[in-house]
């Protein structure tokens, strides 16, 4: 069975507060992934995680550091993108994460069951979707775990770049 993961395509990151150019553009890219990933794989698996704080986020590590409310439970920033929500449809899983990696995405994957691929997409290239991969690559170090460059984007394209590389030298597939 193979996985995709769509990391935070939620408003907050596209077009809101953290959003910019690349992340934008990015959209229609992972639409078609998703939508092509359910007509090819059928018996395959979609997760999608939701950056996810609350009202007290100013209070937390991330944010003294990262002084930018975002993606606030039950805010349209949280959400996510109409058309990717749309492209999901009914059997994707949906993970709340607090933070940039979502330690519990291993068992969401299926730690028992018979994974062939993982493939990631989403934003930010540079910090959440390289968490995110760095967490399926050490709880599944056989299965191949490949990034879909062309439906990721990062805070800049050279961040976006640098983690990229950076995930191609842990092993990891990059997608051009």
């Amino acid at each position: 069975m193979k996985v995709l993961v769509v990391i935070d395509m939620q408003n907050d990151f596209t077009t809101g507060v953290l959003g910019n150019t690349e992340t934008a553009a990015v959209v229609g890219n992972v639409v078609r992934k998703i939508e092509n990933f359910r007509k090819n794989e059928a018996d395959g698996k979609i997760i999608a995680t939701l950056d996810t704080h609350s009202e007290n986020y100013m209070d937390t590590q991330e944010g003294r550091n990262l002084p930018v409310p975002h993606c606030i439970r039950g805010t349209d920033g949280w959400k996510l993108v109409p058309e990717i929500e749309n492209a999901l449809g009914e059997k994707a899983i949906k993970l709340e994460k607090v933070t940039f990696g979502a330690a519990d995405l291993p068992f969401a994957v299926g730690k028992d069951e018979n994974i062939e691929e993982i493939q990631l997409v989403g934003v930010c290239t540079d910090i959440c979707v390289i968490s995110n991969a760095m967490i399926l690559k050490a709880a599944f170090p056989e299965v191949p775990v490949r990034i879909i460059a062309d439906c990721c984007a990062g805070v800049t394209p050279e961040t976006h770049r640098n983690a990229l590389n950076a995930m191609k030298v842990c092993q990891m597939i990059i997608e051009e």
